[in-house]
């Protein structure tokens, strides 16, 4: 097991993807601060001397200057951190509603720009680098016709975009931004969706596990020379037509 006694922020951290990032990173030896709106009453994460867990909504600007203090303040420096938070709905374009649309901006987009602007300060006045890496969505570049979300793509589309930007913005102060674009994963956001159907919709007809994506996160987190990166598992999806 790897010892590293650097500091991740992983949002959206009590339940699916986000728990098993919390986990994966515990297990390497990380100090972890995971946060989402109830973190404290996760049924997968319980805090430790690794493991900190705020509660709060990321789309809100307190509850990010909340987590990066937790952060510096009980383990002295924030240099990782994982934008997982989001929200995603599929319906027909015209279907959305005004009310819908600024909740996928709040949680996917100001969820993002509040706790990453924070780190990104202390990275820097830290002078050691670091990372960023956002769960986008591989329907953001590869849309499939028969699970529209085109509203919900503009926001993961913004991530995918901002990631290749930062990742040039700040490509001399060592901090690397890179994103993971899941298909279709086994979480409490599809338990109400029929299997059959979610296996149609990579080439591979499987449906991956949060473990999968977590294990992509770690990899982005602690490849040192890789930035700009949007990596895909999505078993196969964004390869094309199946």
């Amino acid at each position: 097991m790897a010892s590293n006694q650097k500091t991740v922020i992983v949002t959206g951290a009590s339940q699916g993807i986000g728990a098993a990032v919390v986990k994966a990173f515990l297990e390497r030896g990380y100090n972890v601060v995971g946060t989402s709106r109830n973190a404290t009453k996760s049924a997968e994460l319980k805090a430790s001397d690794k493991l900190v867990l705020v509660d709060g909504d990321i789309g809100e600007a307190a509850t990010a200057e909340k987590v990066a203090r937790t952060a510096i303040s009980k383990f002295g420096s924030i240099d990782h951190v994982v934008n997982n938070a989001g929200i995603f709905s599929a319906k027909p374009f015209t279907d959305y509603t005004a009310g819908e649309f600024r909740d996928l901006v709040s949680t996917n987009l100001e969820g993002f720009i509040f706790i990453t602007q924070l780190a990104v300060k202390q990275m820097l006045s830290q002078g050691t680098g670091g990372s960023v890496t956002s769960i986008t969505a591989s329907l953001a570049a590869n849309p499939i016709a028969g699970l529209p979300a085109s509203i919900a793509m503009i926001t993961k589309g913004g991530l995918d975009a901002i990631t290749v930007s930062l990742a040039s913005e700040y490509a001399k102060s060592n901090i690397r931004f890179n994103a993971v674009a899941p298909g279709v994963v086994e979480t409490p956001l599809h338990k109400n969706n029929p299997k059959d159907f979610l296996k149609t919709l990579s080439p591979m007809g499987t449906i991956s596990e949060a473990k999968d994506i977590a294990e992509a996160v770690v990899y982005l987190t602690e490849a040192r020379y890789v930035t700009g990166e949007v990596l895909h598992v999505d078993g196969g999806a964004h390869v094309g037509k199946w």
